[in-house]
């Protein structure tokens, strides 16, 4: 592509293309849905003439989600929905090699993350992808009048979704929205086992500590939660789970980790995971209570489940880089170390999740805009889950691309579960 026909974009350095391209191909290999949904868009072009913005984690994974929209004749246009989870050299190969537009720098601050936001929406798309619900709040507070212009939105995290509930029961949804989130083929599978891999990733890439005999508390016990304490466990740690709610508190207690108040977890715990999508976790009162050289990072997708500013004032200035992605924070006779600033682990420190487990999850985004495409008018605007016809096929996808064959029912089985006469 030259120079001329590259669409508009901000990224880092478009030199960093044929490394972002090398990586692009590398985790297609892993993504056998998702190419084979981008093949049939390609002869069906499902999208044709529709303007797509995405706020989403400028990934090698998600660089795929691009080119398949793309292949169904989206025009697509992609900002970051974390400053630190931009691979610069992706978003290099995105403009360069595919065309597609890009806003999105690795490291960049508030003021840049919310320019490019409202570069998206310059674009006036008619369909919104988010992870985190950032481009959706912010046309709507920021832009209303564009708000009418769009047809439906997909949303790929369990804090958008809540976020997206919470606008729609106070009647300020403006579109409908698929969860993206609650299909079973991506909170079953990326939520825990993405998560729980790629978080341990990004701890070892930041501080490569041992975590067999480790004491590890996890803020959290949702999907991502079982996740991280199972991986924590499978590598020999000491797992503690801090939860508010009983059912999944009791639930953590019967996978066989102990259960704790955060006030008891501070004071016994070495690292300290949060995987909750609220805010202030682990509290002033909390570090206070840590031990020497305890170790925080957060998995859920922004950077509140830690009380920063606290933290911060604690240490009176009295911070400094101890290792690339690690901060010191000196409290005066103890040090707290953070882990990427507290935003997302395994974006901030490391690459996020494996690409073979993304491509349930956006296969699901893809189906997902190709549905809304087609049906946006049928639909009010609340929050919609997933159809069930697509998380089957995404799953029906996927062990076929693995080989793997299902045994059917007989007639005789089939005719068994579909009736009320059988009985003992």
């Amino acid at each position: 592509m030259t120079a001329t026909a590259m669409p508009a974009h901000d990224v880092t350095d478009l030199g960093l293309a044929p490394e972002g391209v090398r990586r692009i191909e590398w985790a297609e290999r892993e993504m056998p849905v998702l190419r084979l949904i981008r093949e049939r868009f390609e002869r069906d072009r499902p999208l044709a003439g529709l303007r797509i913005g995405a706020c989403l984690h400028v990934t090698t994974e998600t660089a795929n989600l691009m080119r398949t929209l793309q292949a169904g004749g989206a025009e697509v246009v992609l900002a970051a929905s974390n400053p630190l989870s931009t691979k610069d050299d992706v978003a290099a190969a995105l403009v360069a090699e595919y065309g597609i537009g890009v806003f999105a720098r690795h490291g960049e601050d508030r003021d840049m993350y919310y320019a490019h936001l409202n570069s998206i929406a310059d674009g006036h798309p008619q369909i919104t992808m988010d992870d985190g619900c950032d481009l959706v709040s912010l046309l709507h507070s920021e832009r209303p009048a564009q708000v009418g212009e769009i047809l439906a939105g997909t949303e790929e995290t369990t804090t958008g979704v809540i976020r997206l509930k919470a606008m729609a029961a106070d009647g300020a949804l403006g579109f409908p929205v698929v969860a993206v989130n609650e299909a079973q083929t991506k909170h079953l599978f990326d939520n825990r086992y993405g998560t729980g891999q790629s978080t341990v990733d990004g701890i070892l890439r930041a501080t490569n500590i041992l975590i067999a005999g480790r004491k590890v508390v996890i803020a959290g016990y949702g999907w991502v939660g079982k996740g991280i304490a199972s991986r924590m466990a499978g590598h020999g740690a000491h797992v503690a789970v801090v939860e508010v709610d009983p059912v999944r508190a009791l639930e953590a207690l019967m996978d066989g980790y102990e259960v704790m108040r955060h006030s008891d977890a501070a004071r016994w715990g070495e690292l300290f995971v949060t995987a909750t999508g609220n805010l202030n976790v682990f509290r002033r009162e909390h570090f206070e209570s840590m031990r020497d050289g305890a170790i925080m990072a957060n998995s859920g997708h922004f950077d509140a489940e830690l009380d920063l500013a606290a933290l911060r004032e604690l240490a009176e200035g009295h911070v400094r880089e101890v290792r690339q992605n690690v901060l010191e924070f000196d409290l005066g006779g103890k040090k707290l170390n953070l882990i990427a600033e507290g935003r997302l682990v395994n974006l901030g420190a490391a690459e996020g999740h494996p690409a073979a487990v993304m491509d349930m999850s956006f296969a699901n985004q893809a189906l997902s805009a190709e549905y809304v495409a087609r049906h946006h008018a049928e639909l009010e605007p609340r929050v919609y889950v997933v159809p069930e016809a697509i998380d089957a096929e995404v799953a029906r996808l996927k062990l076929a691309a693995l080989g793997i064959e299902l045994e059917p029912m007989t007639a005789e089985q089939a005719d068994y579960v579909s009736s009320w006469q059988h009985g003992t």
